[in-house]
């Protein structure tokens, strides 16, 4: 418990670093950093803010995240999870809100990690993660039909559909350099992974296509036509404007980076877990992506989480120590600096060609697949989750997600919950328990005994009622068989309250038998006790019965 907001850094300062170890992280912080720095040009623009801002995300946030995570191999920079949310934030509010908003997430995610929530945001739901992040493969997709396509679009509407309505009225414009560039710049990406995996797809790709354009003067975009020249400096921190209206009209784009960001750490922490064999500090690590958050837009960058696709390549070139982290972002700042200028030569429908390719990644189509082949309740949560995320906001689609899989729960625990009439002889052989408890003697006339299966919650109460209800007449004693119940709300407990005053105003004595733990305390802390004497508070059911037969002699 004491080393829940210890960084993994600080542990293995304790433990000692040896040469060795440094040297092997070294060398795949450097691979990283190499694998990084065209993901962060392309995520920044794709997100609608200029190339050197994902740059300079890659660089500060991915550092900070290094020192501070709860995971030894955590890369932390910008994602393409985050494209579609900051591209709308820029489009309504400018980068001064983004920067805000991103700020405010900073400070919620460290409130989150504070406040032990590392491991409540796991708890959502596996239909709902997989049907927003197949979301926004799908809309980091469309929104690069224009690059690869070469189309001569001016500006983009937000909304998906006119989006896709804007290609189909500007495909007169569609440009065959353009599309062969991206077409070869996926099939660099593909095919390279089988010669090596030691020098990233995509820096292959820009560098192949880059001279293809310089050499042969085709006639497309980049950068530098889009951009102007980037620069190759990270400039001084600024504080942006802070203003109480803009902070309440920049809330809910605030938790929604806060709540994207949790999750994609956290997932990203986990899966590092499954390949490295440790386990992840949940709530530090939201405490680390909250300083990243605070930290990147001070300096004019854009909001970062935990990378899967980057800690995984680090973890496949030997990382096993936070210093990989760290010597990724130095190796993202070097190349900043050095080859800062000559990204202004990069095709815009090269960078295209690499988004495609990471939306295909994202999407994880095959589990969408495999969720649609399951029960109908977690198809409609995937597929209400996937449709909202494109069609509508990505913060709606996660609440709905996340309301619709509560409902549907509730509602398959409503189906589990029963309540039986044990009305036959005690030699039934379906419970071999109920068998020993009434031995050869059938129930006793004047006793009737319901047993309640399940959690005994709001959505069992009518159930429970429905039961009772059906009584043809009262009897003398009842006795309520609890041993099937785990948990029990207030909803539950007020149905036995109103059962018990009811059957008090009858002269009908009630008797509960088995009653675990959990349902045992709410009961004792409640005032049920009027009417329910301890001594009809009975553990096992034979001994209910032998107090049953007592009462009704």
């Amino acid at each position: 418990m004491q080393k829940t907001f210890e960084p993994k850094f600080v542990s293995l300062l304790k433990e000692g670093l040896t040469l060795k170890m440094f040297f092997r992280d070294a060398l795949a912080g450097i691979i990283v950093g190499i694998v990084a720095f065209p993901l962060a040009i392309a995520f920044a623009i794709a997100s609608g803010v200029k190339p050197e801002q994902g740059l300079i995300t890659a660089v500060i946030a991915g550092f900070l995240i290094s020192i501070f995570s709860g995971s030894r191999v955590q890369i932390g920079g910008p994602t393409g999870a985050f494209i579609v949310i900051v591209f709308g934030i820029v489009q309504k509010y400018g980068y001064e809100g983004l920067a805000l908003a991103t700020i405010m997430a900073g400070v919620l995610l460290i409130i989150m990690g504070l406040a032990r929530l590392g491991d409540a945001i796991k708890f959502i739901p596996y239909p709902v993660t997989v049907g927003f992040t197949s979301g926004i493969a799908v809309i980091i997709f469309v929104t690069q039909v224009r690059d690869l396509f070469g189309l001569n679009i001016a500006g983009l509407p937000n909304h998906f559909l006119e989006k896709c309505l804007s290609y189909f009225t500007h495909l007169s414009s569609f440009n065959l350099h353009a599309f062969g560039l991206g077409i070869l710049t996926i099939l660099i990406i593909v095919m390279w992974r089988k010669i090596t995996d030691k020098l990233p797809g995509p820096l292959i790709a820009i560098i192949v296509t880059t001279l293809i354009v310089k050499l042969f003067h085709l006639p497309v975009e980049t950068i530098g036509l889009r951009f102007g020249v980037v620069p190759n400096h990270i400039p001084m921190p600024r504080i942006p404007e802070i203003h109480l209206k803009t902070i309440l009209s920049l809330t809910s784009p605030a938790i929604t980076i806060a709540l994207l960001a949790g999750i994609e750490s956290l997932l990203s922490a986990v899966v590092a877990d499954g390949m490295t064999g440790r386990r992840h500090r949940s709530n530090m690590e939201l405490v680390a992506q909250g300083i990243a958050n605070i930290a990147s837009p001070l300096f004019g960058g854009i909001p970062a989480t935990g990378a899967i696709a980057r800690t995984a390549t680090n973890i496949k070139n030997g990382g096993k120590t936070p210093i990989s982290g760290i010597i990724h972002a130095v190796t993202v700042c070097i190349l900043f600096v050095f080859l800062g200028p000559l990204a202004s030569l990069i095709p815009m429908a090269t960078l295209a060609g690499i988004l495609v390719v990471v939306a295909y990644n994202m999407s994880e189509w095959h589990l969408f697949m495999k969720i649609l082949r399951t029960s109908k309740s977690d198809v409609f949560i995937l597929l209400a989750t996937f449709l909202l995320t494109i069609l509508v906001d990505l913060t709606v689609a996660i609440e709905v997600g996340v309301v619709l899989s509560a409902l549907l729960f509730v509602r398959r625990m409503t189906e589990v919950t029963q309540v039986n009439v044990l009305n036959g002889s005690l030699s039934d052989e379906e419970n071999p328990e109920d068998q020993k408890a009434f031995g050869e003697e059938s129930i006793p006339l004047g006793v009737e005994i319901y047993e309640i299966t399940g959690p005994f919650f709001f959505g069992a109460v009518d159930t429970f009622k429905n039961a009772l209800g059906q009584l043809k007449r009262y009897p003398q004693a009842l006795i309520i068989l609890m041993r099937h119940v785990p948990v029990m709300d207030a909803s539950g407990l007020n149905a036995l309250e109103d059962a018990l005053r009811t059957f008090s105003r009858e002269k009908v004595k009630i008797i509960l038998c088995g009653v675990q733990s959990q349902p045992l305390a709410v009961i004792k802390n409640s005032a049920i006790v009027k009417f329910l004497p301890e001594d009809r508070i009975i553990p096992e059911l034979s001994e209910a019965l032998s107090k049953a037969r007592q009462i009704i002699s």
